[in-house]
Formats: structure tokens, sequence, C-alpha cells
């Protein structure tokens, strides 16, 4: 990394980066009451809070938001006439799965191989950590030069609304000239990356019942309708033979028009085993940016430990269909309960109940914002040029915000590349990563301002 005084800053700075990301890594902050208590993510909230009070932050709050959720908010004012900044993580966590699986503990930041590990280490915990490494190195080298304000959200991974419905309702509250999202990733470590689009998503849960209750099956299997089969027969209806997404309706042929993804790439970072094949059709980033995508999340019926010789009389499964920029999630959402209803076997009665659900973004690569960006990731990433990427990720507050505030420029960047892992065990963040985007966002911060008054 190219000496300079920010870059100086953002390095004698990470030994507490990496102390505060342990602190914030600790908090069993998953959304679901179900899989953790509330008091873990109030917990993280008052982390957060705190922390920007720390800094200067000027009417930081708490916002209960209509999911039951808590967002954090807070703001710090700049140099008169000064654009207004929106840096966005969030504090919450994807559940920590098999623990067993995990090489140290999930909620427990721990250093090996030259990456911290720990749930939410890069999705998004370290986003936050990010945007005050930035600011505090602006701190230290001339002030802040724009206005910024701060939003952590509380349940982004649960999909459930609760920012996007309080931004609604309070619309002047994040207004921005320009945004950051800190919820992304590079295309891989060393590669700086800004995301130009995200697939929007709906989440179903379908409950099949076809018995009044498990019956024996020497006694009535071949006869009595099983909700478990008629469930699978439901999910199978979903793919294709070469496994590619089919909800009658809904267009699975767009392609990619950008940086590609190897296949041997695409296969390594996905740790697909020896000798499996890809599914779909196509060129990977067709695949995971811009087609749909349907994956069954969870299944509800008998256990296989314990399991008694009988005919389920119920099953239920969570599916996830992630929906491409083009196409909108509200009527893909129609489409998928129409198929599912049309694939029922035997007369089974299905119910399907929507979960969430947030829509596609398309960002404008070619706004001002970006060019300072571009700047901005030259310096951190020395002999590099900034790459724009598709996400197959969702984050349906992105076009909230670029619903309130047209004129915003959204930028997406963020710690999560290929080898964090995020959403599955031994997550991981790359203390260098967050080390030059830290110092990316600090120099992007200074063209911005500069970008404004010019």
């Amino acid at each position: 990394m190219t000496a300079n005084p920010i870059a100086e800053t953002v390095a004698s700075l990470m030994p507490r980066a990496k102390a505060e990301l342990a602190e914030l890594v600790a908090f069993e902050s998953v959304a679901d009451p179900a899989v953790a208590p509330r008091s873990e993510c109030e917990a993280a909230a008052g982390w957060v809070a705190d922390a920007l009070r720390s800094e200067g932050f000027r009417d930081v709050a708490l916002l209960d938001t209509p999911d039951g959720s808590q967002s954090v908010y807070g703001f710090l004012p700049g140099p008169e006439g000064a654009p207004t900044v929106l840096l966005y993580a969030h504090y919450d966590v994807q559940p920590k799965l098999d623990e067993s699986a995990w090489l140290s503990p999930p909620f427990e930041l721990t250093e090996r191989d030259g990456r911290w590990y720990g749930r939410g280490a890069a999705d998004c915990k370290g986003g936050f950590i990010m945007h005050l490494l930035a600011l505090r190195a602006l701190w230290a080298n001339g002030g802040v030069p724009v206005s910024v304000k701060v939003i952590v959200e509380g349940s982004e991974e649960q999909g459930t609304g609760g920012l996007e419905r309080y931004a609604e309702a309070h619309p002047d509250l994040l207004a921005a000239d320009a945004i950051v999202i800190g919820d992304a990733g590079n295309f891989r470590v060393g590669l700086p990356t800004v995301t130009a689009t995200l697939r929007g998503m709906t989440t179903v849960r379908v409950t099949v019942d076809t018995l009044e209750g498990n019956l024996h099956s020497g006694q009535f299997g071949g006869a009595a309708p099983d909700a478990l089969a008629a469930l699978i027969r439901i999910l199978d209806s979903l793919r294709a033979e070469d496994g590619s997404t089919v909800v009658e309706g809904l267009d699975t042929d767009a392609a990619w028009e950008g940086i590609q993804y190897p296949e041997a790439d695409f296969r390594k970072d996905a740790r697909v085993l020896d000798g499996v094949d890809l599914i779909g059709r196509g060129t990977v980033a067709d695949r995971i940016w811009a087609r749909p995508a349907v994956t069954v999340v969870g299944i509800d019926c008998s256990p296989v430990a314990g399991a008694a010789p009988s005919v389920p009389a119920s099953a239920r499964a969570q599916i996830s269909l992630r929906v491409p920029p083009g196409q909108d999630a509200a009527e893909a959402t129609k489409l998928l309960f129409a198929h599912i209803e049309k694939h029922t076997p035997w007369n089974a009665r299905v119910s399907v109940e929507q979960v969430g659900q947030g829509q596609p973004f398309l960002a404008d690569a070619g706004s001002p914002a970006y060019t300072a960006m571009a700047d901005a990731m030259r310096i951190a990433y020395p002999g590099q040029e900034m790459q724009t990427a598709g996400m197959g990720g969702s984050i349906p507050l992105c076009n909230t915000l670029s619903e309130l505030y047209p004129s915003a420029e959204i930028l997406l960047i963020g710690l999560s590349e290929p080898d964090a892992r995020i959403h599955a065990v031994n997550e991981s963040v790359s203390p260098e990563e967050l080390e030059r985007l830290s110092v990316a966002e600090a120099h992007f911060l200074v063209n911005y301002a500069r970008s404004r008054r010019a």
C-alpha cells in the first residue's frame, strides 16, 4: 500500500479495530427470537450507539422499526455547504448453523491463517468497523469534509423490512447526496470492486397436509397420501433437469454483461466437491447475477433420529427465490405461489405464506460518486483498477433509498469477498481488506467533497 497519511493512520488503528470487532462479534445478534435472545440484538445496538457517540455523532438514536428490531442512527455535521453522505451497515447476523463445524467459537473473534474468524466478522459488523476506521483516519488528518449520517440496521438478514418501512415513514431522516452501503464485497481479495446490481428476493413457507395424523406405513402405506412425498414433488417442479430454476411465467434466460466469473474459480470459491456438476445453464455470471434462483433453505418433517415407520401427515419447507434486476419481486412472488399450487399433487392441501420480500437493485455506475470511488480505490489498491460486478444476494433497503432519494448516488462496497464464507460456518474477514477498504472509503469522502465543490 502506497504510504500516505490516511493509510498510515488506518494501519495504526488496526489493533483497536480488531479489539472492537471482537466485542461486536461477541453478541449473538440474530434477529430471530426463536434462534437467539432479543437481548443480544439490543446489546449490539447499544454498543453501536455508544461507538457513534464516542466519535462525536449527534442525534444518536435507537430506532424502533415496525418489524420489532432496532436500527441505530447518528449524524455528524460537516463544514457549511458540504454534501451529506449516508454510511450503511447492519449489526444483525445469520445464525451460527452447525456449531460443531466451526473451527473456533462462532461468536468469539479468532485469528487464524491471517484472517479473523467469527459470525458477522465480514457480514456486516466488519462493515461498521470499516466506517469507523475511515472516519477516524479523516479526523486525524484534517477532519471529515462531508456531513455524515450513519444507519446500522438490526434485521437485514431476516428480510422483514423494518428499516425500509421506518425510512418510508420518516423520509427526511436518511436523505443524502451519496450513500455508501458497506454490505457488499470485492470480487476477490485484493481486487477493488463496487457492486452495481443486486438480486431481490422473496421468501415463502409452504405447508402440505394430507392426513389428520401420521399413520402406520405398513398398515396404510401405498394408498395413504404422504405429505412429505407431495412436498418433494412440489420442490422438484421448481428445477429443470439441469438444475435451472423453473417458475412458470418467470424469465430465466437473461445474460450478464460485464466482469465474468470463471467456472474453475467459482467451483473453488463455492467449494464444490470433486466430480459434482454445477447446476443451471449459461455462464456462471448469468446464473448468479442475471437470472432468478430458487433454493430450498429448510424442511420440517419427521427427523431421521428416532424416525418411526409412519406415513407423514404434514410437511413444511421454506423457499428462497432470488430475483434479478429487471424483474419485479412482487410479481415473482405471485408466479411462485401459482406455480406451487399448480404443481401440488394428489389434491393435497397446500398453504403458502410469504415471509419476506425485497426488490432487485441496479445502480448508476457512471455517476460522479463512482468516479470519486474509483480514484480512491487506486490509492488504496496500488496498480489495480476498480471493477464493477453484480451480487446474487439481496439488500432490500437499496431500492427503498433509491425511491425515496432518486438523486442520491448509491455505491456498494464491503468485506464479503468469496473467502469470507458469509452465511456459512467459519465466516471470516481479511484484515488487509478491512484496512484497504477503510483507506478507500476515507479517500472517497475527500474526493466526493472536492467534486461537489468543483
